[in-house]
Formats: C-alpha cells, sequence, structure tokens
C-alpha cells in the first residue's frame, strides 16, 4: 500500500438563510399571486412534481393542495419530469412513490404522461412539445427549486422555466431540448419557455432556493408575466449561497456517495470543476487531478448518470448501476460520455491502492487529498495535511484538533468516513 497522509476533520460555515415556518411561506406567496381570482370553483388544477431531492417538498406541495382545494377547485399532482423515470408513466409512479409524492399521502390525484404533443412552434420553427396530461388542465402551479445547471450557463438556468421546458415537455421535450449545443440551450430555454407560458394557463410559480445545508432559504411567489426576469434574479441568489470545496486545487478528490438525489448529473459539475462535453472547455476552478466516488445512493434507483465525469469508482457502484435508466438519461442529455464506465476496484481499498499509484511522483505529505460525503452537503469534509495548512486562517472554517489515518475494514471498505 502506498504511503497515506493523515487527515483532518473540517467544517465549513456558509451563509445560512432559512424559513422556519414553510406551510406559512407557501400560503402566503400562493395568496401573493392572486390564485383566488385566478382559479374557478370546479376547475382542474395541476400542481407539478418531478423527480428532484427538494427539501421540505412534500409540506409544500401538501399545503398548496389544500390551497387549490379550499378554492373549490381540484387539485392534481402533474408529473414533470422530462425522461425520468425511464420516460414511461409507470417509471414516473415509481419515482414519485419513492419520494412520497402519492394520492394517500397528498390527497390529490398524480398524473403521469410520456405522450406528448406539440402545442407551438418557436419563432425559429422548432416544435414546442407537452405531456397530453397538462392539456386536460384548467390551470398548472409550477414549483420547483431554483439553482445553477450543472451544463449550462444562462440568463434562466435549473427552475421554474425548465420545468415548462423539459419537465412538461416530457420524453420529447427534453430530448428535443438537450440535443441542441451548449450555446444554442442558452436562448432556446427562454425562446421555447415563453411560447409555454404564452399557450398554457400558468397560473403562476413557487420557485425554492435552498442554501449550502440544504434548507429551505426562501419561497418565493413568481407570477408567469415576467416569470423569466424575476427567475433571473432568483438564480443569482442561489449562487450566492452554493457551497464550495475547502480547497480548489485538489490532487484526489474522494466521493462516497453519487446519486441523482444529490446532482442531476450524480456527481456536480460545477462543484468537480468538469463537464466532459466535447467542445466545452473545462472550468478553470476547482482544479482536481482525481476524482473518485465509492458508491450511489439509492435513491437513484441505479440511474447513474455522471459516473463517466470520475476517474475511479468500486465494482459495488458499477453492479448497482441500472444501464437503461442510466443510458436514457444520458442520450437524452447527447452528453454520452458522462455514462461512459471508467476503472472500478473490488473493493475501496483497492480503489485507493490505484488512485494514489496513478500520483505516484507526489510525496505523501504533499497529497492533496478531500474526502466528501456527496457533491451537496459540504459543510463537513476531510483533508489532508498539505491542504489543512492553507485552511486554518481562512474565515468559516473550523479544523479538529487529532489527526486520523485511512483505515479499512477487513472487506476492504473505508473506515475513514464523514
Amino acid at each position: 500500500m502506498v504511503q497515506l497522509p493523515k487527515m483532518y476533520r473540517v467544517t465549513q460555515t456558509f451563509e445560512r438563510p432559512k424559513v422556519n415556518d414553510i406551510p406559512a411561506a407557501v400560503r402566503q406567496e400562493l395568496v401573493s399571486l392572486g390564485l383566488d381570482k385566478k382559479i374557478a370553483k370546479g376547475s382542474r388544477i395541476g400542481i407539478t412534481v418531478g423527480s428532484r431531492g427538494i427539501q421540505n417538498l412534500i409540506p409544500m406541495i401538501s399545503t398548496a393542495v389544500d390551497f387549490v382545494k379550499k378554492l373549490g377547485a381540484e387539485p392534481f399532482l402533474l408529473a414533470a419530469m422530462g425522461s425520468h423515470g425511464g420516460g414511461t408513466e409507470k417509471g414516473q409512479k415509481e419515482v414519485l412513490d419513492s419520494l412520497g409524492i402519492t394520492e394517500e399521502a397528498l390527497g390529490a390525484k398524480v398524473l403521469t404522461c410520456a405522450d406528448c404533443e406539440v402545442i407551438s412552434h418557436t419563432s425559429g420553427g422548432l416544435p414546442v412539445f407537452i405531456v397530453k396530461s397538462a392539456m386536460t388542465l384548467d390551470g398548472i402551479i409550477i414549483i420547483n427549486r431554483v439553482k445553477t445547471h450543472t451544463s449550462f450557463k444562462a440568463k434562466v438556468e435549473s427552475g421554474l422555466i425548465k420545468k415548462l421546458v423539459v419537465g412538461l415537455g416530457g420524453p420529447m421535450g427534453a430530448q428535443q431540448f438537450h440535443s441542441f449545443g451548449q450555446e444554442e440551450l442558452k436562448h432556446l430555454i427562454v425562446e421555447i419557455g415563453q411560447v409555454i407560458l404564452n399557450k398554457l394557463p400558468v397560473l403562476g410559480g413557487l420557485a425554492i432556493i435552498e442554501n449550502a445545508y440544504e434548507e429551505t432559504a426562501l419561497v418565493q411567489g413568481v407570477a408567469s408575466a415576467g416569470m423569466v426576469e424575476k427567475e433571473a434574479e432568483l438564480l443569482l441568489y442561489s449562487k450566492s449561497l452554493m457551497p464550495s470545496l475547502p480547497a480548489e486545487k485538489i490532487d484526489l478528490l474522494i466521493i462516497q456517495e453519487m446519486g441523482k438525489n444529490f446532482s442531476g448529473t450524480g456527481v456536480d459539475t460545477n462543484i468537480i470543476g468538469r463537464l466532459r462535453i466535447p467542445g466545452v472547455p473545462e472550468p478553470e476552478k476547482p482544479n482536481i487531478t482525481r476524482v473518485a466516488v465509492l458508491d450511489i445512493s439509492e435513491e437513484s434507483h441505479g440511474n447513474a448518470t455522471g459516473v463517466g465525469l470520475t476517474d475511479f469508482v468500486t465494482k459495488k457502484l458499477v453492479d448497482k448501476m441500472d444501464r437503461k435508466a442510466t443510458y436514457l438519461n444520458v442520450l437524452t442529455s447527447t452528453f454520452v460520455m458522462r455514462a461512459a464506465i471508467p476503472m472500478y476496484f473490488d473493493t475501496e481499498e483497492k480503489l485507493l491502492e490505484a488512485a494514489l499509484y496513478s500520483m505516484c511522483s507526489i510525496p505523501a505529505e504533499k497529497l492533496r487529498i478531500v474526502i466528501i460525503p456527496n457533491t451537496l452537503y459540504l459543510t463537513e469534509c476531510l483533508v489532508s495535511e498539505a491542504v489543512v495548512g492553507e485552511l486554518r486562517n481562512k474565515a468559516g472554517i473550523g479544523i479538529g484538533d487529532s489527526p486520523e489515518e485511512f483505515k479499512f475494514g477487513p472487506d476492504g471498505s473505508l473506515m475513514l468516513k464523514i
């Protein structure tokens, strides 16, 4: 075994705005949208639901369902999932069930649908797809988290407009949108989104912003008129709350778990500094030489999208892969390299040996290693001696007193964990 450096436990403190009363905040924002004047008694109102892991999503949806019922209308949980769930109604329901988004739990019927229709065209002649289930409704309330995207940067990225374009676009809308290059996506998300806002009875949206602790930092009602401009403002605020790694230059980043519940790409491209999109330059920061992932979350249901962004993984991760779901996801996005299986090893110990062997020219005391639980929760991590020195006087950083050594169990599993 290659000599290993000692590791220190580090805590990071980030800005932490937080909404304490979720139902009250949701009700207040729904009232601000003037829904009492827009929703008629007996009307059918869709509330979008999807596959992303959003904190406090269940109480938010539940409050929206009750709000619609009190206005005398019938609420529906409208699956807006693009190609997620394998692009099938059955798959959509399975994913929603796993998130607790069910009729029994929330008191509203779930509308899953994989069939799409063209509702209009953009000025450039591009067809605009929408799932047929959305066309059966009298009004739609969009609920989604606003955050930076993992593949492109634009005026709006991942949020309410994307929920319309890709989510309600269904498998065909998602496939068409992602088939375009990164530069085209910047304007297409706005152009297609505006067509949908003009054609569908969108009553408004609830934009959710989370802090670096994955707590609800803000719930904001957004009117359909001017939705693009308002979301653009919220995106900037969301980016200001994003977590980050404790160091920008890392020799080996060890991620304990990847998964769709942490990022749409399994490992957040914004955190690891990798896109792996042909023809698109990689981010300058952070600069990470090797990325290793030890496992995949149960919540991913085997969807290992993003595994190709890494250099080393374990056999147990590969064995858990659902190739059909993974391949559909990356084929839809067109970034096929992200499904490529990297070198994989029988145990975590063997993986680490290989990763370190690939950097054998670096002395142990100079190895810059960081261990994180995933790319979403970065408030706690482990860093090597070469990194900890530069963190001692850094604001918002706490460093443990006692260094810890790399240890492995009888089955070769890494005992040093967050």
